[in-house]
């Protein structure tokens, strides 16, 4: 996972964050890992990634396994058709690589900003699954929703994928976990388990699909170190700046979706030796049924030298130990 913010206290340059980060996606698909998100907000002061799209891009270039996406992107800050256009793209440079992870958003200031009324969220939202989708498809469509009115429409080129890049549904409350199970995306939780994960899997097995034909995914650091003494007041502080964001993005929020609540699914870190590692993370995708797991690849103010080992452990010593979950 890949925020690309500058730690004020860090001798890196946002172009060498930039850099780092598509030299480590690159070592990542060399090393077998599956796949690389990025993660979107606006208006930060340490840079925090406001575009993945030209990420997206040169990593695709640069890669040729890896597969791309966002936890997440904040959709009704976009055109849905300039998003289908963008995406399909990017699924084309890739070769048929691209997923998209869709989050509703939930900052005032960034929808103020782009002049996107906070509370038309869902309706935009819903609205631009749906043109994505008929986006993706083949032949002209129109569209007539509460948002958005077009007509005799065609986008030009279609994605690789048929249908598509594949859809993600970030869930922060009940009625997210609802929407996944409607549209019949994968699923991002986050925040309680009784509201996004529980109902979910309800839901689908309530539409006659079963849970263990979707994904469900997060992010969660994972750091290899035979030396936590060494290695943890480091990574500490990078954890405790890319977190702080989100508490003041909390404070400016009209509901704290279970932040910080003790029913909260883990995304806590995990670090250690890779006996450690895979003891923790196999407890984890078993209990909580977890099939898609992104480390933080490069934190803020990390030496990416540092990383760069971490990352090569993570995918040879622990990720092949790890089995699917046990009851999805």
């Amino acid at each position: 996972m890949y925020d690309c913010r500058l730690d004020p206290r860090s001798d890196m340059t946002m172009s060498d964050v930039y850099a780092a980060t598509i030299e480590q996606a690159a070592l990542a698909d060399q090393i077998g890992l599956s796949h690389v998100w990025f993660t979107e907000h606006h208006f930060c002061e340490d840079g925090y990634l406001p575009a993945f799209q030209p990420l997206a891009g040169a990593i695709a270039a640069r890669t040729t396994q890896l597969r791309i996406s966002t936890d997440i992107a904040l959709l009704p800050l976009y055109h849905p058709i300039r998003l289908a256009e963008e995406l399909a793209v990017l699924d084309l440079i890739s070769n048929g690589r691209m997923e998209f992870g869709i989050g509703m958003g939930y900052v005032p200031r960034e929808f103020k900003a782009f002049g996107v009324p906070l509370k038309n969220r869902v309706s935009m939202t819903e609205e631009a699954i749906q043109i994505l989708r008929l986006a993706w498809a083949d032949g002209p469509f129109s569209f007539h929703g509460k948002r958005y009115q077009l007509d005799d429409i065609e986008v030009y080129p279609k994605p690789v994928q048929p249908g598509g890049p594949p859809l993600w549904i970030a869930a922060m409350s009940e009625a997210g976990a609802q929407r996944a199970a409607r549209f019949g995306t994968n699923l991002l939780p986050q925040g309680r388990r009784s509201e996004v994960l529980d109902p979910w899997r309800r839901a689908v097995t309530a539409a006659g699909r079963s849970p263990q034909d979707h994904r469900v995914g997060l992010i969660r650091s994972v750091y290899v170190t035979d030396d936590k003494d060494r290695d943890w007041p480091i990574l500490r502080r990078a954890e405790q700046h890319r977190m702080s964001v989100y508490d003041t993005f909390m404070a400016d929020t009209p509901d704290d979706y279970g932040w910080r609540s003790s029913d909260t699914i883990p995304q806590t870190v995990i670090i250690g030796t890779p006996d450690e590692c895979v003891a923790e993370l196999q407890g984890f995708i078993d209990e909580y049924g977890i099939t898609d797991i992104a480390s933080s690849g490069l934190p803020p103010g990390v030496d990416p030298e540092m990383m760069g080992p971490m990352i090569e452990r993570l995918a040879t010593e622990v990720v092949p130990r790890l089995t699917g979950p046990a009851s999805g």
